[in-house]
């Protein structure tokens, strides 16, 4: 399993950003802020713990993927999935941590959409 999800994990952890980055970058907000605000996680909000709490969530949620996606329509299968994630994930953050609730909404939910979509297309490329 190894061999499958440290390439799924690398690159839907790195291009699943994108839509909250077009967002920030459009709006003229910091690029920043949503690693920040996930450093919160671990503590309090800052650059190093959010990459920290990322990475983490990412290896986390990649093995559970990979562990349980089809091989066929993994693509909107891990869509699904990652959808399913951004419900959970966004439900306890709105209650427990202010610098995630803070955020814009739409982007997050495009983020673990892409996320899920990507694991998806890696596993079973």
């Amino acid at each position: 399993m190894r061999r499958r999800l440290l390439p799924a994990a690398l690159v839907a952890g790195v291009l699943s950003g994108a839509p909250s980055t077009l967002h920030a970058i459009v709006t003229g907000r910091t690029v920043l802020t949503t690693v920040r605000a996930a450093g919160e996680l671990l503590g309090r909000p800052t650059i190093v713990r959010g990459i920290v709490a990322h990475g983490l969530l990412t290896v986390g949620w990649t093995c559970v993927l990979v562990t349980v996606l089809p091989g066929r329509n993994a693509v909107v299968w891990g869509a699904v999935a990652g959808g399913t994630i951004a419900a959970l994930d966004l439900a306890i953050a709105d209650r427990r941590f202010p610098a995630i609730a803070a955020l814009p909404r739409l982007p997050q939910v495009a983020d673990h959409l892409l996320f899920g979509a990507l694991v998806g297309a890696v596993r079973y490329r």
